[in-house]
């Protein structure tokens, strides 16, 4: 058996081989899909056998036919047992059917489904890979969209190509080669319908491509903007804004209706002028094999076997145009992935240094930081040292850089220039991974999820012991809320916490930074839902709570940071004051001035 650290090495590579699979083939979505399952080969050869040995009947069918009718109309003394013959053969073939279709479907389905989780897969742990600014500049909504919608088109058009495009091939191939073998003059009326099948696949292939890749944009913008909706209705509901955001996602739907509108007409004018074409060319191919048989050059049962073979091959060359839009998304579909797995803007921790344990020493030496380098710097040449232990509080107006040098020491951001340095080492350097095991974060907004309080409170914790949590319960100031509740720390959480209030969604997400005891605890206005009493007792437990760790606190209450170590005031994209709380009142500054404001 393999343990969890191998398993996890593998399911790195997989997304690794197929982010390298992507990028090489950037420009060729269908080779692409191809080489998707690589790997399983083998099943798909004998899918194709046991799909060849299933459809035979329907090649074999006409043949009979015609021996039947033949036999029939050309009595002699052999055709009772042609008859009976040709019956027998016909009800074996059918009766096989059963056995070879059940083992072809277990066969293709089996492998198109595990293509399509280990694409999903290597979809989601991408997305974790992905840096904290790639998700800021992409909308969750069409993340979703190409897990799985596009995950879905992909894998409806791997079904398409493992029935109806293998069995129009086989069918098409076999319907040639046998009309061939019996009269070239007929072989080569049939082989003229197929350029000008060509040729109407071709002229209608760009615009089919086209409207399918506006749809999809369209799709993914509906998807965004209902999630963006849902999330917002609680703040809609308030102001009374309902029909004004009924009206904004029925906007969106209309465009999304108009685009789909586009496509149907498109793909319905394509599928009607080739079923016009190609019934007409059956029509006439019905003429000519009647006046050859005419003509004694082919039997009465030859005229039939063409005739049957003619509407096959033209059934089957109209479904391949009926094909093209379901192809076409589908590649679209790959390439919409490939988006995804081949940003190149990852956290990449590899080979880089792994730790054991931090001491909680930040120093930031010169730093200055922009999010695009085309923009002027939020933080300019900041300087200051962190001592393992200590509390530090960041405050300042909004927008001053306070949430970005929190994010820069948890990595999430990276220093335009100098050094973020972690117990003296560069943090550039460091396995983030490993370093962010010893540091817990609160962040301005309580993020929970559907589960229980325990669950959330010990996420990605397995061995917290009931003695722990309830220390934590306490010095959270949850134990009191926990005991009201029938259920406790059993009881489930709806959406986001819906059937809890903002004090006690934080309290939750305070609790769980709490639990894993860390070196590094990172505080982002971890107060600011909470009411006075709370807060409170929240600076109280605080105070123990930061014993033996390094604290940062951004905090726009002032009066909650009283007790630590020492204040930096972030103003114009540097440290306008450092101080002790007594020292920074002391000075009468900007950090006095914001203090009195608030008294």
């Amino acid at each position: 058996m393999k343990d969890k650290y191998e398993q996890a090495i593998e399911r790195e590579n997989s997304t690794n081989d197929y982010t390298e699979l992507f990028k090489h083939n950037k420009n060729h979505s269908l080779k692409t899909l191809v080489l998707l399952y690589k790997g399983h080969y083998m099943e798909l050869f004998w899918s194709i056998v046991f799909f060849v040995c299933k459809h035979s009947p329907v090649w074999i069918l006409p043949i009979a036919t015609s021996n039947i009718i033949n036999a029939a109309t050309s009595p002699n003394s052999q055709s009772t047992l042609i008859i009976i013959g040709n019956v027998l053969f016909m009800t074996i073939m059918v009766l096989q059917n059963v056995l070879t279709n059940y083992i072809h479907t277990w066969l293709y389905a089996k492998t198109i489904r595990n293509v399509e989780k280990d694409l999903r897969s290597a979809l989601v742990r991408k997305l974790q890979q992905l840096s904290i600014s790639y998700h800021k500049e992409i909308e969750s909504g069409r993340l979703q969209s190409k897990i799985m919608r596009d995950v879905e088109q992909i894998e409806t058009l791997s079904s398409q190509i493992f029935i109806s495009m293998l069995s129009i091939i086989l069918n098409v191939v076999v319907a040639l080669g046998i009309v061939i073998i019996k009269d070239v003059t007929v072989f080569l009326f049939f082989g003229a319908t197929i350029p000008l099948a060509v040729l109407i696949m071709v002229f209608f292939k760009g615009k089919i491509k086209r409207y399918n890749s506006e749809f999809r944009h369209e799709m993914e913008e509906t998807s965004v903007q209902v999630m963006e909706m849902v999330e917002m209705i609680p703040v809609t509901r308030a102001h009374a804004l309902e029909k004004r955001e009924t009206s904004k996602i029925q906007t969106q739907l209309k465009q999304v209706a108009q685009k789909g509108l586009q496509l149907d007409m498109v793909q319905t004018y394509f599928s009607s002028i080739s079923w016009v074409t190609f019934q007409v060319f059956q029509v006439i191919c019905l003429g000519f094999t009647g006046y050859l048989a005419s003509k004694g050059k082919i039997s009465v049962g030859d005229v039939v076997l063409y005739q049957t073979y003619f509407s096959s091959i033209v059934a089957n060359v109209s479904n391949i145009i009926s094909l093209i839009p379901i192809v076409a998304k589908g590649l679209e579909s790959v390439n919409s992935i490939g988006d995804v797995l081949t940003a190149e803007d990852i956290e990449d921790n590899h080979k880089k240094k792994k730790i054991k344990n931090v001491h909680g020493e930040i120093e930031f030496r010169d730093v200055s930081f922009s999010y695009s380098k085309n923009e002027p710097p939020i933080l300019s040449h900041i300087n200051f040292r962190i001592n393992p232990s200590e509390t530090i509080a960041f405050v300042g107006p909004s927008g001053a850089g306070k949430s970005t040098i929190l994010n820069m020491v948890i990595g999430f951001s990276k220093a335009l220039s100098g050094e973020v340095l972690i117990d003296g080492n560069n943090i550039n350097t460091l396995n983030l991974h490993s370093y962010r095991k010893h540091i817990s974060v609160v962040p301005q907004t309580s993020i929970l999820f559907s589960g229980t309080i325990r669950e959330n409170i010990t996420y990605g914790l397995d061995n917290i012991s009931e003695e722990a949590l309830q220390e934590v319960l306490i010095a959270s100031n949850l134990k009191e809320m926990i005991d009201s509740l029938p259920e406790g720390l059993d009881t489930r959480i709806q959406e986001h916490g819906g059937n809890l209030s903002g004090g006690q969604r934080q309290r939750i997400s305070i609790a769980r930074a709490f639990v894993r005891n860390p070196k590094i605890l990172i505080l982002d206005e971890a107060t600011s839902a909470l009411d006075t009493i709370s807060e409170k007792q929240i600076q109280e437990a605080t105070r123990n709570l930061t014993k033996d760790r390094t604290t940062l606190i951004v905090a726009h209450r002032l009066s909650t940071i009283r007790d630590a170590d020492k204040i930096a005031v972030i103003e114009n994209g540097g440290v306008a004051e450092f101080g002790t709380y007594e020292e920074l009142m002391a000075k009468k500054g900007i950090f006095y001035q914001m203090r009195a404001m608030q008294m």
